[in-house]
């Protein structure tokens, strides 16, 4: 294409290490744009990218180049495209939002945060009549990743409603624990992936944020406000279209997040007073932390004045003990429950079969003879239904429940066939899920991945 061959193509923003909100200033080279050639900021050079119509207005975007999602009302005109082998959310705003957006999620990815990926700013867009266009914010579609909308092709039940809102409690606790404001907390703006019968979440969008070295109770005390105020009228949406059980109600069930966060904000910071003759509950609070999921890879002690108590706070908790450990011994990457999931499995193989096996020799046998030929035995045409540790945890679960019910201990080529033909190819395919939903749900709310920007 001649409008995108003389791009300019720059490396992340120079003030990217700067905290909070960029400046609202517009760069030297919007001052005396030069019509026919595009300035991209992207982390890594895409060539793909630029086969795609930047010199249309997004509105006016022909199908032929775009991914066949449905599109929302919001703040700002959303498509969706193809990229090579994945898919990517275009949306055309100001040059500031654009890069204050892209520079928080590439902030939030270095400190490993559940977020999507940044691609790209690009801006200097003009029409073929040289008319100047918006720039625009490219992120990657995160893969297997539900908009809570999609959950309600059929009626959701309140357990599994409990579920997603304290995945976003999970969330919202994260990213205060590293200073980050939100400012537009809601389930609207969030993704959530299958979690080993729980879910994960992830943020979607950053516009709102600010990164602080230290949140106060008064920033994290609004966030959680605007959380609450924002699932309630969610919800609200979802009960008049008859897509949650008559028996939940919206603003008792946005409550749950209030407290949610504060039990997990709790545990993750308070700090601990006992007697010296207990110093096993330093090992007991450190136990509970990772069983949240969290690492404490330093904890403060300091004794009473008359040396008969000891006073313990953990100073620095970080996520992904589970998964962590499972990247370590297998080189697996999964979500943290299903990490939990496969390492329960994965000891207990060790413990029958090799106990006195060193464990990551053990690990690396339990992924040739357990995991992998799970993941091998699902079909092609199943292969997009769920991603891969999910499917091994629901089979590892399915064995379990067959063996109870029939009283016997179920082969688990058995296992895996039973679940193949009743559980896996009746469920629909969740690597794009946004790609098959149906019309109730696309009805019902015409928001987008990013509804609420």
């Amino acid at each position: 294409m001649t409008e995108t061959s003389n791009a300019q193509w720059h490396d992340e923003p120079t003030d990217y290490d700067q905290a909070g909100k960029l400046p609202r200033m517009r760069p030297a080279s919007a001052e005396s744009p030069s019509f026919g050639s595009l300035n991209i900021t992207a982390a890594a050079t895409d060539p793909e990218l630029l086969d795609l119509p930047w010199h249309v207005a997004l509105e006016q975007w022909p199908a032929s180049a775009l991914a066949a999602l449905p599109r929302g009302i919001s703040r700002h005109i959303v498509r969706f495209a193809h990229l090579g082998g994945s898919v990517i959310a275009v949306k055309e705003t100001s040059e500031h939002i654009a890069r204050h957006e892209y520079h928080m999620l590439r902030k939030l990815q270095r400190l490993d945060v559940p977020c999507v990926e940044p691609v790209a700013v690009i801006s200097g867009r003009t029409t073929q009549d040289g008319e100047e266009l918006d720039p625009v914010l490219v992120t990657r579609h995160l893969k297997f990743s539900l908009p809570y909308r999609a959950l309600f092709s059929q009626t959701l039940r309140r357990d599994t409603l409990t579920r997603l809102i304290d995945a976003q409690a999970l969330l919202l606790v994260r990213l205060h624990l590293i200073g980050f404001y939100w400012g537009d907390v809601s389930l609207s703006n969030t993704l959530f992936r299958r979690d080993a019968g729980s879910f994960a979440a992830y943020l979607v969008d950053a516009e709102t944020g600010e990164l602080y070295p230290e949140l106060s109770t008064g920033q994290r005390e609004y966030d959680l406000e605007i959380a609450r105020v924002n699932i309630a009228g969610e919800l609200m949406d979802l009960a008049e279209g008859g897509l949650i059980e008559e028996k939940v109600d919206p603003l008792a069930t946005s409550e749950l997040i209030m407290d949610s966060y504060r039990r997990l904000w709790m545990e993750l910071t308070e700090k601990e007073s006992f007697e010296l003759g207990e110093r096993w509950r330093v090992s007991a609070r450190i136990r509970r932390l990772n069983e949240l999921g969290f690492d404490v890879e330093e904890y403060v002690i300091k004794t009473a004045a008359n040396g008969t108590q000891i006073q313990l706070q953990p100073k620095v908790v970080d996520a992904g003990h589970h998964s962590r450990r499972l990247l370590r011994l297998t080189g697996l990457d999964a979500q943290e429950n299903q990490a939990r999931r496969l390492l329960n499995d994965m000891d207990a193989y060790r413990a029958d079969n090799n106990p006195t096996l060193d464990e990551e020799f053990s690990a690396h046998l339990w992924v040739n003879e357990v995991f992998e030929p799970i993941v091998r035995a699902v079909p092609r045409e199943l292969s997009g239904k769920l991603e891969p540790a999910e499917v091994v945890h629901e089979v590892l679960e399915h064995r379990w429940y067959m063996s109870e019910r029939e009283d016997r201990n179920v082969p688990m080529a058995e296992a895996v066939q039973s679940y193949l033909d009743n559980e896996l190819r009746h469920r629909r395919d969740e690597a794009e899920i946004m790609l098959t939903a149906d019309s109730r749900t696309i009805g019902i709310d015409e928001d987008s991945e990013y509804g609420d920007n």
